[in-house]
This record gives C-alpha cells, sequence and structure tokens, in this order.
C-alpha cells in the first residue's frame, strides 16, 4: 500500500484540485518538519532539555528572546526553544511506540477473528467494543496513575502513556483488519489455495494478511495526531513526564498558563505552536493519503478532456 501510495503521489502532484493539492502539500511539509525536527533535535537545540546555565552563568527566570535565549526562558529557568525542539522528540517517541504496541496486537486479533469466526470472534468483537467505549483520555489517565503513579521519568511516562494510547487504538486497528479478512477469505483465490492444500496457517499468513493490511498506512498518520494529543493532554493535567527526564509540550503548557495572564507570551506560544502544527501536518497528510487511495474520492483536474467533449464544445463554437 505504501508503495502504491509512493507512485501516485507525483501524479498526484501535477493532476491534483487546488485545495486538495494545497493540503497534501502542506500536510506532507508540516510532518515533515516534524520529523525532521525531532531527529536532529540534539544537533538544533541550543540548549538541553534540563539544562538550567552554561558558562556565563545560570539562564535565569522568564527572560525575554534575545541573541542569548532567541525564545526567552520559562519561570523554572529553561531556555524555550531547547525545550520546544526537545518535546518533537519526545512525541516522535509517543508515536512510534504506541503505534508498534497497537498495530501488531491489533493486525493479529483482527485476522484471527475474521478469519476463524465463531465464540472466538464475537468475543473479541465484544472486547474490543468495551475498550472502544472508554474515553481516551480519560483511559490515559488511569493508566498513567496506574502503571506510573501519574509522574515518572521518560521511560515510565512515555511506557504510560504508549500504553493508554495504544489500548485505545487496538479495537481500531482490530476492526479495520477484521472487516478486510472478512471480504477477502471470501475471494476466490482464498478458496483456490484451500482446494490445493494449503493448510489454515498459510491461508491466513500469505494469501489473507497481505490483501487485508492495504488501508493501514492510512490509519498511521490519522492516529499519531491523536498520541499527541493524548501525551499533550496528560502533561497539561500534570501526569506526564518529569520536566528534568524529558521536554513535553503539554507540560511546559501548563506551566505557561500563569505567565500568559501576566504578559509573558514567548513561554507558552512555542510548545503550543508545536502541537498545533504537528497536530495539522499529520491529520492533513492523513486525510490527503486517504484521498488519494479511495478513487473514488479523487478529482483530478488539468486532464485532459473526453474527445466527445472536445468534438461538442468544437461544434457549438462554429
Amino acid at each position: 500500500m505504501a508503495l502504491v501510495l509512493a507512485r501516485r503521489l507525483p501524479l498526484r502532484l501535477r493532476t491534483g484540485a487546488g485545495v486538495q493539492r494545497a493540503m497534501l502539500l502542506t500536510g506532507a511539509a508540516l510532518t515533515a518538519l516534524f520529523v525532521l525536527t525531532a531527529a536532529l533535535g540534539p544537533l538544533l537545540a541550543p540548549h538541553g532539555y534540563a539544562q538550567l546555565q552554561d558558562g556565563h552563568g545560570l539562564f535565569g527566570s522568564q527572560q525575554h528572546p534575545g541573541a542569548a535565549h532567541p525564545l526567552g526562558t520559562t519561570i523554572a529557568g529553561y531556555d524555550v526553544l531547547s525545550r520546544t525542539v526537545w518535546g518533537a522528540r519526545t512525541a516522535l517517541l509517543i508515536i512510534l511506540a504506541a503505534l508498534l504496541l497497537s498495530v501488531v496486537p491489533g493486525t493479529v486479533l483482527g485476522l484471527a477473528s475474521g478469519y476463524l469466526g465463531g465464540r472466538l470472534d464475537r468475543l473479541l468483537v465484544g472486547l474490543a467494543d468495551a475498550l472502544y467505549a472508554f474515553p481516551p483520555l480519560l483511559l490515559a489517565i488511569v493508566m498513567s496513575l496506574v502503571i506510573s503513579g501519574g509522574r515518572s521519568s521518560l521511560v515510565g511516562g512515555l511506557g504510560a502513556a504508549a500504553c493508554s494510547v495504544a489500548v485505545s487504538f487496538v479495537p481500531q486497528y482490530f476492526r479495520v483488519v477484521r472487516a478486510e479478512v472478512i471480504r477477502v477469505k471470501a475471494e476466490p483465490f482464498v478458496d483456490a489455495a484451500r482446494v490445493i492444500g494449503a493448510g489454515p496457517w498459510r491461508i491466513m499468513t500469505r494469501h489473507v494478511l497481505r490483501n487485508s493490511v492495504r488501508t493501514l498506512p492510512l490509519i498511521f498518520t490519522i492516529n499519531a495526531s491523536e498520541a499527541i494529543l493524548t501525551l499533550a493532554g496528560l502533561g497539561f493535567l500534570g501526569f506526564g513526564i518529569e520536566p528534568n527526564s524529558a521536554a513535553e509540550w503539554g507540560y511546559d503548557l501548563n506551566r505557561s498558563v500563569a505567565d500568559v495572564t501576566s504578559g509573558i507570551w514567548w513561554t507558552a506560544v512555542p510548545p503550543g505552536l508545536g502541537i498545533v502544527l504537528t497536530v495539522l501536518g499529520t491529520t492533513l497528510l492523513g486525510e490527503s493519503l486517504t484521498d488519494l487511495a479511495d478513487p473514488r474520492l479523487r478529482r483530478r483536474t488539468g486532464a485532459p478532456a473526453p474527445a466527445t467533449q472536445k468534438t461538442e464544445k468544437g461544434g457549438d463554437d462554429d
């Protein structure tokens, strides 16, 4: 599926409608900026995420933006630019961890449920519906309290957030894969595999699974934004990662609320923009990829008109 989308992307950029092309380019650019910032964080950040001083002494609390600190400092004395850059790295880690913990079990359970059916299918569908009924943020708070006591180190905080996000994502992947498996297992090529003597395990893995996960890359990008919002919500409510363990946008935004009422804007705007732009980029990219993958949703402009339309138009002009 990913290779098919990659091949269609240049054509879509040439023939897509203006709004659709703008959405795709904007989403891809913002997502690429987020990934590059996270990957190159140690090189881009002028200071460490928990650094309070350099060779000239302490940074100082709530310093205005200037040459030494382009985005100023927080009330605790952290460099805002460094915390924002390092926060992108934390957000990318939570996305990767949450998707890994949700895609694998969701795919395996969906494959088994859709192909085997029976009581196992009814049981798994009931469990998925029960998990899907819980609000993701509330479930994340409960699991954060259980796993890490609400506040923890980078590993503990990421683990708690990733597990809580993954639990809410598993039913989504389960439903998508199960529906595709039920459709694919009724195809003639699956019956042909049974006739030639292929076992259930071989049919499930080589024939059914390969044709049932094509839409998963589209769900990845959409769920990435939800993972970031969940992590930011945990940090804003005080259940996130300790500031000396990692930089996290939700925590920094929570600490800057009092600053905004005092006219100190530079501590709130950078982490807030980080959340907004990253969620916007992944959402636009996911919606554009969905449009690109579904022929019914594609609208092409600039393509040559059919010959019959050209002839009729020419006859009217004459």
